[in-house]
């Protein structure tokens, strides 16, 4: 009895799922039913290929922009190496030329995709006024980027190939780039950093004149100045024939320096062509130690005290 109850029950639940599972499939497949398949793909066709050949459009006239920017540059910068002048200031403002075209033309892509699929770009250009607060908080650090980099680009405080220091962010290299919103720069370890405009704030440029080398060679008064100092100025005579292209001014023997802590040396100083400042100075450390140690002078190793 209970079991025929039960049967009798459970049947008329498993026919209203039933009813009710194939009511919405008949709705769904009304639905499909209604609409105009052959109209949706006209539609996505005609689309897809209004996109593609946008797509093709934007790509030629990117082409066509940048080589127009490369070729009235490259000209310029011809001349100017010709008539023996920098030119790293017109790449730098190519860069940032390329930068600009290539922003506006994505700019004006994504404005005609938008369109073609039929986005009010027009209505969402005349609401953004109504989020303009919004938009203007949010973009803020962009503007910055941007008017930061006109400055820097303005005042020539660097261009592509300059060794610089930004002293407020503890960051030194050569700029690779100057763009509308970052500069790249890369470190001497290789490491390309990339630095937005606006934490530009003190900026060291070490690439716009003449570098200072300044070489202490440590010796023992004991074992006779006048003799070591003869040793040390037959070797900068050789060593400034040898580096006479890269050296603009000197070398100089300064002359006799005290350390501290009863460390003496004998001074020599340079002008060098920027970025070969440091690689003559390690030169022209080691040959002075060789030379001294081959004529029997001891080099000092006692802990340098600086004097207050």
């Amino acid at each position: 009895m209970t079991s025929d109850s039960t049967i009798s029950s459970t049947r008329p639940l498993s026919e209203e799922v039933t009813h009710q599972a194939t009511k919405q499939l008949n709705a769904f497949q009304r639905f499909l039913d209604s609409i105009d398949w052959d109209k949706v793909l006209a539609w996505t066709i005609t689309k897809v290929l209004y996109i593609l050949l946008m797509t093709v459009l934007f790509l030629v006239m990117r082409k066509i922009f940048l080589h127009l920017v490369d070729k009235g540059y490259c000209k310029q910068i011809e001349k100017m190496e010709k008539s023996g002048l920098n030119p790293q200031r017109q790449r730098t403002i190519k860069t940032l030329v390329h930068n600009i075209v290539q922003y506006t033309l994505v700019f004006f892509y994504i404005y005609s995709i938008l369109t073609i699929l039929g986005v009010p770009v027009s209505s969402l250009l005349a609401g953004a006024g109504i989020a303009g607060l919004t938009i203007s908080l949010g973009a803020q650090g962009f503007m910055n980027d941007i008017i930061t980099g006109m400055f820097i680009i303005g005042e020539k405080q660097l261009d592509v190939g300059d060794y610089v220091k930004l002293l407020n962010i503890n960051i030194e290299g050569t700029v690779m780039a100057v763009g509308i919103r970052t500069t790249q720069l890369r470190g001497v370890d290789g490491t390309l950093h990339y630095v937005p405009n606006r934490n530009i704030t003190t900026i060291s440029n070490l690439s716009r004149s003449d570098m200072l080398v300044m070489i202490d060679v440590r010796i023992e008064l004991a074992e006779g100045y006048e003799k070591i100092y003869h040793v040390i100025d037959q070797q900068t005579q050789k060593l400034a024939n040898e580096f006479r292209n890269e050296i603009k001014s000197g070398p100089t023997i300064f002359g006799l320096v005290d350390l501290g802590n009863s460390n003496y040396a004998i001074r020599v100083t340079m002008y060098t062509e920027n970025s070969r400042q440091y690689a003559l100075k390690e030169q022209f450390l080691a040959d002075y130690v060789t030379a001294l140690t081959a004529n029997g002078f001891t080099i000092p190793h006692t802990p340098i005290i600086p004097m207050k």
